[in-house]
């Protein structure tokens, strides 16, 4: 067999693995395959790093999705029972396993959760794409309001004041030598007040799929009207969307988190998610002093213990604790679900969240309360 017809075959690999990204919505011209493969020629490769390396300066995925292309590597080359966390992998995904004993199987076709009214406990892998929606009422009331009505805090640094709790002796002083070393006014100081950490946690399960899209929407309108929020997304998996959603077009920064979650529309593990996202310590520690917001309808189907001592520990490091839930249509809403009802006590509030109105009306109503 001549290395003419052995060619093609070998570099079969290659072709394949650039037809996967642009599958997976990777942008990859014709001339950039062929540099690719020239790449792997010239270097002689010895080990699938050189090959991964050759992939990242030829077909040039965006900084933005280079953890979706790695991912990708790894299932084309190595096999998906084959991928181990490299040392180097972002953190910013915490995926949870379950307890490996057997008893969960994957549900047949015909029972798959086509509506989204019913949680399940399974989890499903999914990719999904959002429509280019235009702008609300709701975003445009978020963008003019936020400014002025999320809250905040009292920072370290103090500013001059008619009034305050503290004395401007450098100010007084330098009053007093104007006016022959009397003192006539006393000036005052008082502490700034600084934007206060917004922590958002979006439940894109399943039975939330019919909000998802306009969760992620206000999401993204939140994180271009204010700073320091951050936002994570649970599932079966928690994953960390800030910086995906930090881009300003609101078209890229959802395709950007679309291609980072890949629990979309799947089971429902509340409890483990959050007992994920307060062990890992950089994450807990965006909860400190935070106003911590979760967006779920709290249909867990995993242990309702973990969800509650994770929930009252978030509560204990949060300056305040929301939950909203579409559940709560009505102003006399009382929880009637398991998980609702062991974590009501651990809540500053329990409120609507089963439209876009009614989760902006909420953000915006936390900077009535009292700056601390």
């Amino acid at each position: 067999m001549t290395d003419e017809l052995l060619l093609p075959r070998a570099a079969q690999v290659f072709i394949s693995f650039v037809a996967l990204l642009r599958h997976n919505g990777f942008a990859v011209a014709p001339e950039q395959t062929t540099a690719f493969l020239a790449a792997i020629e010239l270097l002689g490769p010895r080990s699938l790093e050189h090959i991964r390396r050759a992939g990242l300066a030829t077909l040039a995925p965006p900084p933005e999705r280079r953890a979706t292309y790695d991912r990708l590597f790894d299932i084309h080359f190595r096999g998906a029972e084959a991928i181990e966390r490299a040392e180097g992998e972002d953190e910013d995904t915490v995926r949870l396993q379950e307890e490996g004993r057997g008893e969960d199987e994957p549900p047949l076709a015909d029972e798959a959760n086509e509506s989204g009214l019913a949680a399940a406990r399974t989890e499903a892998l999914v990719e999904r794409r959002f429509a280019h929606g235009t702008t609300g009422e709701a975003l445009r009331r978020l963008a003019r309001e936020a400014p002025r009505r999320l809250p905040r805090r009292r920072g370290h640094r103090r500013m001059r004041a008619r009034r305050g709790p503290f004395a401007d002796i450098r100010r007084t002083l330098r009053d007093s030598v104007r006016n022959d070393g009397e003192v006539l006014r006393l000036g005052h100081l008082k502490r700034r007040l600084r934007p206060r950490k917004i922590l958002l946690l979006i439940d894109v399960s399943g039975s939330m799929k019919a909000r998802t899209e306009e969760n992620m929407t206000l999401a993204h309108g939140l994180m271009q009207a204010a700073r320091n929020v951050e936002v994570f997304t649970f599932g079966t998996r928690l994953t960390r969307v800030t910086r995906a959603l930090r881009l300003k077009r609101r078209e890229q920064a959802l395709n950007a988190a679309a291609h980072l979650v890949s629990d979309w529309d799947g089971g429902t593990r509340i409890g483990d998610a959050l007992q994920a996202f307060l062990a890992v310590p950089r994450f807990g520690g965006y909860a400190r002093g935070a106003a911590v917001v979760v967006v779920s309808d709290g249909l867990e189907r995993g242990d309702i213990s973990a969800l509650r001592d994770a929930v009252a520990k978030l509560s204990r490091r949060a300056w305040s604790l929301s939950w909203l839930t579409p559940l709560a249509s009505g102003p006399g809403f009382r929880p009637q679900t398991e998980a609702l009802i062991a974590i009501e006590r651990f809540v500053d509030d329990l409120s609507d969240g089963g439209s876009s109105a009614a989760v902006v009306l909420h953000l915006l109503s936390l900077g009535g309360r009292r700056a601390a």
